[in-house]
């Protein structure tokens, strides 16, 4: 199966042009979209799964045209918002019982059995009959991974489905993902770069509405070359190095300042060549709002 994303562009009442001629390409396995808040990921999340309409362009799901056939896309699509609301007086098991029977899983037996499945490949089995407002973050989270991969959906759709769980969560969600993504295709939608260099085998940065590259995580790092350095630094001269160099970022570690910069050429004494990592991706190519071409991978 195939996503197909050609000149998708959306310009809100407000003036904001939320998507600029997207293009996109999406086929079965992990695929981060990663860009920080604002940058278009929600507004590109909510079209696919046909919850808003576009000014322009098309989606193709193999044949189905997303945009006019959205019973069809519904029926093969699983989705989990950035927010959704579950009912807290309600257990995990009724709950997921009776969202299963809105999306036309009638037979009482079948519907009991992928319940009971869902609950048990999310780890949530031993909870089923705890009241969803006694759920951590993560468990909810897990919770709305269950409900988004009821009628066995070909299209899973996740939006910053990692922000504000701990490191633990975070890892049993990663996990979690990386199963479900062998079979389906996963559009993640995140601005944690460690989600996207965990568990995807393609990705996509989108800043300001529109998608300045699109390639896997190594071919990404690639673009970077050789030109990534780094330095200690005192603390009080970040300024003045910002204003030198291209700057992608600044770390604290043992009461001591380090900085990341990308140069063309040699910098001054001091500098350490290092080898690119994808946070060092998506701060140049979000600061500098470059786009690359895609020649550039060919």
């Amino acid at each position: 199966m195939k996503l197909t994303v050609k000149n998708l562009s959306k310009t809100y009442p407000n003036g904001v042009q939320a998507l600029k001629n997207v293009d996109l390409e999406i086929s079965n396995g992990m695929f981060g979209l990663l860009g920080p808040n604002g940058a278009g990921k929600s507004t590109l999340m909510r079209t696919i799964a046909t919850l808003q309409d576009t000014d322009e362009g098309s989606i193709f799901l193999d044949d189905i045209d997303v945009l006019n056939e959205k019973d069809r896309v519904r029926d093969i699509l699983g989705y989990l918002p950035q927010e959704f609301n579950l009912d807290p007086k309600v257990t995990a098991e009724d709950f997921l019982d009776h969202i299963a029977i809105l999306k036309g899983l009638t037979d009482n037996m079948n519907r009991k059995a992928t319940v009971e499945a869902l609950l048990v490949q999310t780890n949530l089995w031993d909870h089923k009959k705890k009241k969803l407002g006694t759920y951590s973050g993560g468990m909810k989270q897990r919770f709305g991974i269950a409900q988004a991969l009821l009628g066995s959906p070909r299209l899973l759709i996740v939006d910053e489905p990692t922000a504000g769980l701990d490191p633990e969560e975070r890892n049993r969600f990663h996990n979690l993902l990386s199963e479900i993504g062998e079979n389906h295709i996963v559009i993640l939608s995140t601005h944690i770069v460690d989600d996207v260099s965990y568990l995807c085998s393609d990705m996509a940065v989108i800043h300001h509405g529109e998608v300045l590259l699109k390639a896997s995580p190594v071919e990404v790092l690639e673009t970077l070359g050789g030109n990534i350095f780094e330095k200690e630094i005192n603390k009080n001269d970040i300024v003045t190095y910002r204003e030198k160099y291209n700057m992608l970022s600044s770390r604290f570690f043992s009461g001591k300042t380090f900085i990341r910069i990308y140069s063309g050429s040699e910098p001054e004494e001091g500098f350490v060549k290092t080898a690119p990592t994808l946070e060092d991706v998506y701060f140049h190519y979000t600061k500098n709002g470059k786009k690359v071409p895609e020649k550039v991978y060919a």
